[in-house]
């Protein structure tokens, strides 16, 4: 649970972060600032905070559960809920990485590849994207280990059901009030060697992409 949730997580926040990042980087628009500024707002929000507001939100008699239990989407007490959360607190890791790449790449050689006859989308994907998938590949990893960790906002919106919706920094928490604190070590152990392999999986990908793309 705890490594799917935090990998789909991190996967949607790279599809997010990526278009907000384009938009604030390529467009002026009314309300840019106040756009710019509320990527952050979830590193000044209480994550605890976080959980209460969605876990209110998505519930059955919520302004959003209301419309979306009927049809069978349980937003609140499911992976879907653990996932829409970690998405919140990882999408600011996204966007940061993100903008100064894309505030970095010259113009000249997409007006370039226009003049050849490339289209936007062949522009995108031949000239654009191999020189962010670094920091792409970082946002990931920043979004992913965020989200491996994550407690405050989970515990609530979760509802911490053994082997359904319970993941493993809620797990050792448990343990410790238990006093089982060789499980909670193990557990904790378990999350820490996980976190390793990632770490070690990102730099080895980030080194491909800079030697391939750089």
């Amino acid at each position: 649970m705890t490594l799917s949730t935090s990998f789909y997580s991190a996967l949607a926040n790279v599809v997010l972060g990526v278009l907000v990042a384009w938009v604030l980087v390529r467009y002026e628009f009314p309300g840019k600032r106040l756009l710019d500024s509320l990527v952050d707002f979830p590193f000044a929000l209480p994550t605890a905070v976080a959980g209460l507001v969605y876990s209110s939100l998505f519930v059955q008699n919520g302004w959003y559960g209301r419309f979306l239990v009927p049809l069978g989407i349980q937003g609140a007490y499911s992976k879907l809920g653990i996932v829409l959360v970690l998405v919140f607190i990882g999408f600011p890791f996204v966007v940061r990485t993100l903008q100064p790449v894309l505030e970095g790449l010259d113009r000249d050689v997409e007006e370039a590849a226009a003049c050849l006859g490339a289209n936007r989308l062949q522009t995108a994907v031949r000239v654009i994207f191999p020189s962010i998938v670094p920091a792409i590949v970082t946002g990931f990893a920043l979004a992913f280990a965020r989200a491996l960790g994550e407690y405050g906002s989970v515990v609530f919106i979760s509802g911490n059901m053994p082997f359904k919706t319970e993941i493993a920094p809620v797990l050792i928490v448990a343990r410790l009030e238990e006093f089982a604190y060789a499980e909670a070590t193990a557990i904790a152990i378990v999350l820490l060697g996980m976190s390793f392999v990632t770490l070690f999986s990102i730099n080895l990908l980030q080194r491909w992409s800079s030697r391939n793309h750089g």
